[in-house]
């Protein structure tokens, strides 16, 4: 799946730029706060998506680890970006904490169920899982090369399903709250 993706990544020009006209065109009603991530290696790069929002008045935020082994947590997209505890740029400790009701998730691969494969640490499964048991409302879109779709992804009880999944191509809801 890292193969595929990286393939993908230096083929599928100007995918970022097309994950932007496919989420408007879905008019979903703007988040107060959306999550995103900064790109590492060849994962699909949502610096044009969050401008977008950014633009529609949405405050964006990115995810920092405290500590290996526990959910993420969302500090603002503003200032320097400095190493969080895994070494991943995060910004710093004088951005605001937010609680996104949309976040942004990066994968492997995905299903049309909402399966997805993570990078394999378990942190957006952690948050995922926390946030819903928070019972605070919050959707989970999945952002993808069209190409990264398999036709299944196994999953255990720890797996966390995406509400959607935004391609260069398509939006794919499998929350049904459009």
């Amino acid at each position: 799946m890292r193969g595929r993706r990286r393939e993908l990544s230096r083929t599928a020009f100007p995918a970022e730029k097309l994950v932007v006209d496919v989420y408007a065109a879905q008019a979903l009603p703007l988040p107060r706060a959306a999550a995103f991530y900064v790109r590492c290696g060849s994962e699909i790069d949502p610096e044009s998506l969050s401008n977008w929002f950014a633009q529609q008045g949405v405050r964006t935020c990115l995810p920092v680890v405290d500590e290996p082994d526990q959910p993420l947590f969302f500090r603002e997209a503003a200032g320097f970006l400095e190493p969080d505890a895994l070494g991943l740029p995060a910004p710093g400790s004088c951005a605001d904490r937010l609680q996104p009701d949309l976040i942004f998730v990066p994968l492997l691969g995905f299903d049309r169920t909402g399966a997805r494969l993570g990078q394999g640490g378990g942190y957006y499964d952690r948050t995922l899982s926390a946030r819903r048991a928070s019972g605070v409302p919050m959707r989970a879109i999945g952002l993808a090369f069209a190409g990264q779709e398999v036709a299944r992804i196994p999953t255990d009880a720890f797996d966390q399903r995406l509400d959607g999944v935004l391609t260069e191509r398509e939006y794919l809801d499998f929350k049904g709250d459009r």
